[in-house]
């Protein structure tokens, strides 16, 4: 199982200090960040990709490039990827490229993310996101995985006999999660492709996740994949720690109060109670993050936020160490009891190398490639999108 931390990017004032930080520190305190989580042992990054103030990522593989460059096993991912307002050919090409220079330490999270006027912006309309998201990530997945690509669909221009350079590193495209908070048309897709689905799991109650994780399961399954269990799941988390839960609680509350997504809403009590939001000592967020498995079941990827808010870098910074020392070792070990044997563990690219090895000697393999079965495509008549749009 893998653990790691997600960043949103946002530059927001620190409510304490009235300070904010501007673009430059907020970019460079995020490879910082990634620097330290891969110092505390923990598995990956992702960064967000947005094109908006107050949020500075606006193109996450020029990020993780620098970040793989000043890192030897970390994992280099992005929290999302606009699938529907980026070009699927240079999607295709920027992580190809990132895979190579980061020696495969690679993967990539599909969603349509959460602002609106992105849309125009990218000479897109809004009410295309659904079919957007459908059709790029067709195309996309084709790019990866044919060397020659003829293509003609509703909203880019056609492709006649293309090839994406540079072609995916040793033939292996990158893991594929889906990300999704609400959306059952993303779990349906992830499932078809027999992809990664990731849930954000912050600001939903937990009945809200179950519902979308099972539904992924359960297609996952109807397509060929595997069974219900060993489909591969990701999930977000929020925490905050100290030492003591009232000093956690003290401390965070104005950073909560008051932060853009979620200030003046439910009260910080109201709102721990409600989502996975864990606010307290090390071992309450052990404990709180133990009881995903009870609705989610065994899955492959825990990602935490932890750098939002108007957070000043050092406290990030320190949370991150209680993460890799006190929070992520015991997950480990509680996690990996009683874990069937059947359930994947989660992808990387060796392991995408050694499925592969597998197939091509004919042995059995559980399947995380991102590769849909023949009988999965069979059982849908090959047509991704009449499948989600009946979802």
């Amino acid at each position: 199982m893998q653990f790691g931390i997600f960043s949103v990017g946002d530059v927001t004032p620190d409510p304490v200090t009235g300070r904010t930080p501007s673009e430059h520190e907020r970019i460079k305190s995020m490879v910082t960040i990634a620097q330290k989580a891969e110092e505390a042992g923990l598995d990956v990054f992702a960064t967000g990709e947005h094109h908006n103030p107050p949020f500075v990522p606006s193109s996450p593989t020029t990020m993780l490039g620098w970040i793989a460059a000043r890192t030897e096993n970390l994992i280099l991912s992005t929290s999302t990827t606009l699938i529907t307002t980026n070009d699927p050919v240079k999607i295709a090409e920027d992580f190809a490229m990132l895979q190579h220079l980061a020696e495969g330490r690679v993967d990539v999270m599909m969603g349509r993310g959460n602002t609106g006027p992105v849309y125009p912006w990218f000479g897109k309309d809004i009410r295309d996101g659904i079919h957007l998201a459908v059709e790029n990530y067709a195309l996309l997945h084709r790019l990866w995985r044919e060397d020659v690509v003829t293509w003609e669909g509703r909203f880019r221009t056609p492709l006649q006999s293309f090839t994406a350079t540079p072609r995916p590193l040793d033939g292996v495209p990158p893991f594929v999660w889906h990300g999704s908070i609400r959306s059952p048309e993303i779990a349906e897709q992830a499932a078809y492709y027999g992809d990664g689905f990731f849930h954000n799991n912050i600001f939903w109650p937990k009945e809200h996740t179950a519902q979308m994780v099972r539904l992924y399961r359960e297609r996952w399954a109807h397509y060929g994949h595997g069974t219900p269990e060993q489909a591969v799941v990701g999930l977000g988390g929020q925490v905050f720690m100290r030492r003591n839960s009232q000093e956690a609680v003290r401390e965070f509350r104005p950073y909560f109060d008051r932060a853009p997504v979620y200030g003046g809403g439910p009260s910080l009590e109201e709102f721990s109670a409600q989502t996975p939001l864990t606010v307290g000592s090390p071992e309450q967020v052990v404990e709180k993050t133990l009881s995903f498995r009870d609705y989610a079941g065994d899955y492959q990827r825990q990602l935490f936020l932890v750098d939002h808010a108007g957070l000043p870098l050092k406290t990030v910074l320190e949370q991150i160490d209680m993460l890799g020392e006190e929070v992520v070792p015991v997950l480990r070990k509680e996690f990996a009891k009683d874990r069937p044997a059947g359930v994947p563990e989660a992808p990387t690219h060796a392991s995408l190398l050694r499925e592969r090895a597998a197939r091509a000697a004919g042995e059995p393999e559980l399947s995380v490639s991102g590769q849909a079965s023949g009988s999965a495509r069979a059982s849908a008549n090959g047509n991704v999108e009449s499948e989600v749009e009946n979802t």
